[in-house]
């Protein structure tokens, strides 16, 4: 079988797209010319619309359409938004006839059941197999499981090598990895451990189609695995207690020592940037983008592990086809090999 049919997994059919590599819902930073340039690369496209008004959210629907035809999705986060703000963003979403929501930390069953009422596919993000399983229970399509070595918000302790497999086991719809993932070789790896895609952040946030600040992507760029920090030391904007994983900066440097335990309201709101008339404080979950004003370098610099492996600022379809040439190319050799069997 020739490799690229054998990157083509069930979770293709599922979401519509041509390569199992989906790009993380990156709140702030995937937005509209991302989402479209990753979809319209074969991979699937996700808006990352945590917290926006339901005005913006259909303005960024309607702006990937008129960008591609291709399926995407939108990211919520239920559990970490007004209960009231959730029900309208996701009217927006329903009424939009979004293809699928990804929906990120504590499972929600009734998000679940709303989305599926109105022929939504429901992917949920996930850091551990309890909430895997009572995911699949409320009705999710899939699974994604995401590692600690993962950028942004992380909900679980366990690395991806040992959470995915664990999940795959533990579960019967579609898994697909998040945390570390960005290169042909993992995505190889990925389904090597029962895993049917990637789930990408850091790697697509230092796009030329990302909304991320330009410092923001650079920082990437010039990060290497070493750079990274697990804290919940940035507070303010969500609940208690919600690690993230960030490039470290000058606003790291007092938590290095001590990374957790603390919370928003120990935070006091110094205003270091502002947005379109918004303050923007220091120790908030705020990254900088492209609309921001201020001493952006010290906001929080959203990074995964795997951000050692970002040398340039690319296209998001130089992204994708990198990916799948390098698996390709690891799975031909495989098969020249003798260590693929046909299917």
């Amino acid at each position: 079988m020739p490799s690229t049919e054998m990157l083509r997994t069930p979770i293709c059919d599922l979401l519509g797209c041509r390569y199992p590599i989906l790009q993380a819902g990156m709140g702030g930073v995937a937005r509209a010319e991302l989402v479209a340039a990753v979809s319209a690369a074969g991979g699937f496209g996700c808006l990352g619309m945590v917290r926006e008004s339901p005005q913006r959210i259909r303005q960024q629907i309607d702006e990937v359409r008129s960008r591609t035809d291709k399926p995407f999705g939108v990211n919520l986060i239920p559990a970490a938004t007004d209960p009231e703000l959730f029900r309208l963003e996701l009217d927006a979403c329903l009424q939009a006839g979004v293809h699928t929501m990804v929906y990120f930390w504590d499972v929600v069953p009734d998000a679940i059941q709303r989305a599926k009422q109105a022929g939504c596919r429901v992917v949920y993000q996930v850091g551990d197999t309890e909430q895997a399983i009572k995911a699949e229970a409320a009705g999710a399509d899939a699974i994604i499981a995401q590692g600690v070595e993962g950028g942004g918000h992380i909900h679980g302790s366990v690395t991806s090598l040992v959470l995915l497999p664990q999940v795959v086991d533990a579960v019967s719809i579609p898994v697909i990895g998040s945390g570390g993932f960005g290169s042909g070789r993992s995505l190889v790896a990925a389904l090597a451990l029962g895993a049917q895609g990637i789930h990408c952040g850091t790697v697509l946030l230092a796009t030329q189609e990302s909304f991320a600040h330009d410092v923001h992507k650079q920082r990437i760029v010039s990060a290497d695995a070493t750079d990274t920090l697990h804290t919940d030391a940035f507070a303010i904007n969500w609940p208690p207690h919600s690690p993230v994983r960030v490039i470290k900066n000058e606003s790291t440097v007092e938590y290095e020592h001590d990374p957790f335990g603390h919370c928003a309201e120990d935070m006091p709101r110094e205003q270091i940037a502002e947005e379109e008339g918004r303050p923007v404080y220091r120790m908030s979950t705020d990254s900088p983008l492209k609309s921001m004003t201020g001493e952006l370098e010290k906001l929080a610099m959203f990074g995964g592990q795997v951000a050692g492996q970002v040398t340039a600022i690319e296209s998001a379809a130089t992204v994708i086809g990198r990916i799948v040439s390098d698996a390709e190319t690891v799975l031909g050799r495989f098969a020249d090999r003798g260590e693929l069997g046909e299917s």
